[in-house]
């Protein structure tokens, strides 16, 4: 494994002012300088094929997929396991292998949970799948494998969203779709694209959904109006936030509330692309605002907030991935729902996931092939 203490390429980007010392604060605009100096030393774990998720097993170990369609077992000594039995994936372009999660019953029924683009009639479409993971002999695979949510009807397009976040609860599953490049069905309730969705364990409805009477779709919808969520996760004081990018600016982060709208495409802090305009959030007052955007955008991918024990400091901050903005943004809140930025640090490279380890650590999943998985550890 290779140690590697990147410096800190504070140059000027996109139209932003040079690099300041300390943390920058922000109100609702992500516009803000990168940090002078990073706090962590970057050690490699392996190099993949075109990574895109992990997640951490209770053992330290963690699952990766690689977008083409292949899952591994990662040691943090760098060894890696395939997986076998991941079903037939549709790969090309935004669509291959999505996110996986362990069930929060994994230590009783050594489950797991992925999403995919799931080939079929007319095309393909985002699907959530549920398998036992088993291992024996030195190999590994799943079992008992079964799709519990899917894209219907099939169709192309991108913006797959695809992430899985459970409750603290373990009782409930969360589901972010994108619009797949479509816009409109965000805001047609009885599609499935644009929303966040809430499942049971099994892959219905949830009890307790806005709309659980209404049946199909709208049974399952938690949230609307959403264009690409690339991020999905729940805060130590149990509240729900999810990023997603903009079209040509106005990358969100939102605060997800029971049965909102966050707008999209009726409302955007960016433009569509060729410049035509989009009416702002502040027009649409029954529409969900978000607590923080990007313009010029950082392209967001991967969430996670911090609860460990190495960097103090970030404790109870969301931690997101950059592709656009080459890095890592930290983002701290107020007990009103409000967000900022606070820190900012250039990786030179594209990051398509981040984590946090059981150890306190953090991993961060560089996007491209080969793509390498680092581990974040404090400096000094």
């Amino acid at each position: 494994m290779r140690r590697l203490p990147l410096p800190l390429a504070a140059l000027l980007a996109w139209g932003l002012a040079p690099a300041v010392a300390g943390a920058a604060e922000v109100a609702n605009s992500g516009e803000a300088p990168f940090s002078e100096t990073l706090p962590f030393v970057l050690t490699e774990i392996a190099e993949m094929d075109s990574p895109w998720a992990l997640a951490f097993l209770p053992d330290g170990r963690a699952l990766v997929t690689e977008h083409g369609g292949e899952l591994f077992l990662l040691r943090p000594t760098g060894e890696k396991l395939e997986v076998s039995g991941v079903p037939p994936v549709a790969h090309g372009g935004q669509n291959g292998l999505f996110h996986v999660a362990p069930s929060p019953r994994f230590a009783q029924t050594g489950e797991i949970y992925f999403t995919f683009s799931e080939p079929g009639e007319g095309g393909s479409g985002p699907a959530l799948a549920r398998a036992k993971l088993v291992e024996a002999e030195g190999a590994a695979r799943l079992e008992d494998l079964a799709v519990l949510w899917r894209q219907e009807p099939k169709g192309g397009g991108g913006h797959p969203g695809a992430i899985i976040a459970f409750d603290p609860s373990g009782e409930h599953l969360f589901l972010t779709v994108g619009d797949r490049q479509r816009m409109a069905p965000a805001q047609d309730p009885d599609q499935g694209l644009g929303k966040i969705l809430r499942l049971t364990l099994d892959g219905a409805a949830a009890p307790g959904n806005p709309q659980e009477a209404a049946g199909g779709v709208r049974a399952m919808t938690w949230t609307t109006g959403h264009r690409n969520p690339y991020g999905l996760a729940f805060a130590p004081d149990g509240r729900l936030w999810s990023h997603e990018m903009g079209p040509q600016g106005g990358d969100e982060l939102n605060l997800i509330e029971a049965g909102a709208n966050y707008g999209w495409p009726e409302v955007s802090y960016g433009v569509h692309y060729g410049g035509r305009a989009i009416p702002k959030p502040p027009t649409r007052t029954e529409l969900h605002e978000p607590a923080l955007y990007w313009t010029p955008v950082i392209a967001p991918a991967g969430l996670t907030f911090y609860a460990g024990d190495l960097f103090p400091d970030w404790r109870g901050s969301a931690l997101i991935g950059a592709l656009a903005g080459s890095g890592i943004v930290r983002v701290a809140f107020d007990d009103q729902g409000g967000a900022r930025q606070v820190d900012r640090w250039d990786l030179e490279t594209r990051i398509r996931d981040v984590e946090t380890a059981p150890d306190g650590s953090v991993w961060a999943i560089e996007d491209g092939s080969p793509g390498r998985v680092w581990r974040l550890t404090p400096a000094g």
